[in-house]
């Protein structure tokens, strides 16, 4: 008997060995990081069991008994459906919920000191390290890859279990548990979507929840359990704060995408949420000691709160209202997800929220000074509802400040094609012979729909895009240069860069060769743009795809007192002019459209023995551009479309405060260097900042 026992140990023994190698040589390091949150899971799930054995044993409560026999015949049932039925989604949701909610009913309970209790600390304290260590190396690693959303279903269903485990300990104060989880949850968003105010809003929600909410309760609760629950949901956002690559409309996806019905119907929580923390503040009126300053300092600050409170509602809806025509301009492009950004700031999405941004921030000001003045150490209920109104705040505040400062601006195009290569000798362009009509109109068609695509690709309005094969006139070039250089957006503000396209007959100069030998020159452009743009801080852009472009390249680098830039091209001159392959008037808007129209294109304009060389040149003070920020006048615009006139002080004050340069010396070292870069040592490719880029060889 004893030899067969041994035998069968023996051979078990030798089995699993050779299964132990046969994996070991297919693990890596994917496997390995995979093995920590393994064992982070285990050290919790050890420690809930032993946790909840210890209450039992101290209690002598039969329920808490039942639910660590439920919870573990649950969890049965969850393996059961991932191994036999492979039904993933469902066997993590269930043990998610079911952590949550035995997790909370182990925070709420009061600690014993004794050796199975500090058994269950030091789980605890294992799951939190390695749980922590397991999503750090996943980053570093590159295994986990950023997804825009704002929770995972598993954060959800953690939250709800342990709101829900609340109300059976804490029947009376569940409430204020659910408002704090809820809070806490709102809080994941914010540092997922990387908000302005996500870190700060973090370290008050932390020191608020540590040092005021849980100390109000009449008994203890366990600390380790609270950390553990708290700290393995905050990891992941946390760190993704450094290690997502997501762009903003990427973070902010779930909300962008979302129907305009669903995107309204959410305001009415966050107005329900107001209104109550705004009456949970006046029951601090029921404390009369000091009535003399409790009752108009409640009454100075409330006005204020409310004001700022029905901006940011109707600052909101305007948001939605202007999304939903965002989004209708895409469905109508049939466009894909990355074409939103492209319409977003084509419909001035960028102008509105920078308003937004400084509205909201000061809402956010109101609520602090609010709370602080109406604190209520005792009330729970008030302390959770305070810190979730602060968490939506920031989160609205976050959406404005991102989408502000990603975007870009909008931007208005105009063309001119004149088919023409060959001058006579007084200066007056004249049309090919008739075998080369064809090729020509062909050649120049081709170049026009180049610049329809490109005006197409970066959702810039197109003025219009003139083709003529006789030869324009000043006179009429002239009209339609002023009419375009003066053009505004809808809203009423100037765009923020204009773009004009030329490709015809010009003079050794680089002057524009018009019909009845008129031209014109860049300083007639410099001039009308000088005219319309006074007082205004948009830029003006000029592509040529002309055989003498470079003189104005060159010329637009001595400009100082206006932003402008000049992107042209220079083509291989070839001895035998019957070769087919020379480059021509159009091949260098072909490739320059094509490599700002396409990410993966091969264009690499640096490299050598080139056909088309290009070529720009910018103003002296190009490296001090910004992005048009709302002045005065564009804030009494958006106040006059959008608010009451009793919020209009807000509004200014908003405005004001927005104005302030704080670190201006940082910022004229840092417009130096701009400036010294740009004119010393210009890069080879150059981001406008409106999604397409100026090229040289």
């Amino acid at each position: 008997m004893c030899r067969l026992l041994k035998y069968c140990f023996s051979h078990c023994l030798y089995a699993a060995m050779t299964r132990l190698k046969e994996i070991g040589k297919d693990i890596n390091m994917w496997t390995s990081v995979h093995c920590l949150g393994y064992l982070s899971n285990l050290s919790l799930f050890v420690a809930i069991c032993l946790g909840l054995y210890v209450m039992w044993e101290i209690t002598a409560n039969t329920i808490i008994l039942v639910i660590l026999i439920l919870g573990l015949f649950a969890l049965g049932i969850a393996s059961i459906f991932y191994y036999y039925f492979s039904m993933e989604t469902v066997s993590l949701c269930l043990i998610h919920i079911l952590f949550g909610f035995l997790l909370g009913l182990l925070s709420f309970h009061h600690p014993n000191v004794d050796v199975k209790e500090q058994a269950t600390q030091y789980l605890l304290l294992t799951s939190i390290i390695t749980y922590t260590v397991w999503a750090l190396l996943e980053r570093v690693c590159g295994i986990a890859k950023p997804k825009s959303v704002f929770l995972t279903s598993y954060e959800v269903l953690e939250l709800i279990g342990f709101s829900v485990s609340s109300t059976f300990v804490l029947t009376d104060k569940s409430a204020s548990v659910c408002f704090l989880s809820a809070a806490f949850g709102v809080l994941l968003v914010t540092l997922r979507t990387k908000s302005f105010l996500a870190l700060p809003n973090a370290i008050c929600f932390v020191s608020i929840s540590a040092h005021v909410f849980f100390v109000s309760y009449l008994f203890d609760t366990s600390p380790f359990a609270l950390a553990c629950f708290f700290v393995r949901l905050l990891c992941q956002p946390l760190l993704d704060v450094y290690f997502s690559g997501l762009s903003a409309v990427e973070r902010w996806q779930p909300l962008l995408l979302q129907a305009g019905l669903w995107r309204r119907l959410s305001l009415l929580p966050l107005l329900t949420v107001e209104v109550g923390f705004f009456v949970l503040a006046g029951v601090k009126l029921g404390h009369l000691e000091v009535w003399y300053l409790l009752i108009p300092g409640f009454f100075v600050f409330g006005v204020f709160w409310v004001i700022c409170h029905v901006v940011l509602i109707i600052t909101l809806w305007a948001f939605h209202s202007k999304l939903s025509d965002c989004q209708r301009v895409l469905s109508g492009q049939r466009s894909d997800v990355n074409g939103l950004e492209r319409v977003m700031t084509s419909k001035g999405m960028r102008h509105f929220c920078l308003i937004s941004q400084r509205l909201a921030f000061f809402c956010v000001v109101s609520t602090i000074i609010l709370g602080a003045f109406s604190w209520q150490w005792s009330n729970m209920l008030y302390i959770s509802v305070f810190l979730l109104v602060c968490s939506l705040e920031s989160l609205a505040h976050g959406l404005f400040h991102e989408l502000g400062s990603y975007l870009g601006g909008t931007a208005v195009g105009y063309a001119v094609v004149v088919p023409t290569n060959y001058c006579s000798p007084d200066g007056q362009p004249t049309l090919l012979p008739p075998d080369q009509v064809q090729a020509l109109n062909l050649r120049s068609t081709t170049m026009l729909n180049n610049v329809q695509r490109f005006f197409s690709h970066h959702v810039i309005e197109t003025f219009g895009c003139d083709y003529s094969t006789s030869g324009m006139t000043l006179e009429g070039l002239q009209a339609k240069l002023r009419s375009f250089l003066e053009s505004a957006t809808a809203d009423g503000p100037r765009h923020d860069t204009y773009v004009v396209f030329y490709s015809g007959h010009t003079h050794r100069s680089g002057d524009w060769a018009l019909a009845g030998g008129e031209t014109l020159r860049l300083e007639d452009i410099l001039g009308f743009w000088r005219e319309k743009n006074m007082g205004h801080c948009s830029r003006l852009v000029v592509v040529l795809d002309t055989d003498n472009s470079l003189p104005w390249v060159r010329a637009a680098r001595q400009v100082e007192d206006v932003y402008v830039a000049v992107q042209g091209a220079s083509l291989a001159r070839t001895r035998d002019e019957e070769l087919q392959d020379a480059a021509q008037l159009g091949d260098f808007t072909a490739e320059w459209v094509e490599f700002n129209c396409n990410p993966a294109s091969a264009i690499r304009w640096t490299e050598r023995g080139r056909a088309v060389q290009a070529a720009y040149g910018l103003s002296r003070n190009w490296g001090d551009y910004k992005l048009h920020l709302p002045t005065g006048n564009d804030v009494a615009n958006h106040w006059r479309l959008n608010f009451p006139r009793i919020t209009y002080p807000v509004v200014q004050l908003a405005h004001w405060s927005g104005g302030l340069n704080l670190f201006w010396t940082c910022s004229l070292c840092l417009k130096c260097l701009r400036r010294m870069k740009l004119n010393w040592f210009p890069p080879a490719v150059l981001d406008t900042g409106q999604g397409f880029k100026l090229v040289k060889s």
